[in-house]
């Protein structure tokens, strides 16, 4: 948890009108961010306030017309004990962000676990292909579109009950 005084230090630096919000929910803050200026901010954020673990990357499906997909970056600044979530909002028409491998190598694969997810293109990553599903697949299961029980003959699956020789 970033506390007020290293957030208002960060909302008062160079990226200040980089950034075009700030939520906060039980002492949590997450600072919104354009697309376009992502990149910049993360790289900001890393050298100049020290968050050097990148803790995880997640996307949402709001499944809305505007501002469809979020991806969150949450971040940790272990020297100085805090914490913070940086997000941004991309439309359905044009699912890509920058990729932020060449800030944190850690980001790879969290970056292609996004994609095979969500579908969200992160532009410049080194290699970003499927992780969970295979290849061939059309479809991202983790969006609202996505059918519960999955797309029948999709992808093989087996048999209902085992073959006898496991039983």
């Amino acid at each position: 948890m970033a506390d007020n005084t290293f957030l208002d230090t960060i909302k008062r630096s160079s990226i200040q009108d980089l950034i075009s919000g700030v939520r906060g929910y039980a002492n949590e803050f997450t600072l919104e961010v354009k697309p376009e200026h992502l990149h910049e901010v993360l790289k900001t954020l890393k050298q100049e306030f020290g968050f050097n673990y990148l803790a995880d990357i997640t996307g949402v499906d709001h499944y809305v017309d505007e501002g469809r997909f979020e991806v969150s970056y949450n971040i940790v600044a272990l020297e100085h004990k805090q914490r913070l979530r940086v997000s941004t909002r991309i439309e359905e028409s044009d699912p890509s962000v920058d990729s932020v491998v060449d800030i944190w190598g850690a980001a790879n694969w969290f970056e292609r676990e996004v994609y095979d997810m969500f579908g969200i293109i992160f532009n410049n990553h080194p290699d970003l292909r499927r992780m969970y599903m295979p290849e061939d697949f059309e479809y991202f299961p983790l969006r609202k579109e996505f059918p519960l029980l999955g797309i029948p003959g999709s992808i093989p699956l087996p048999e209902k009950d085992p073959p006898k020789e496991y039983n």
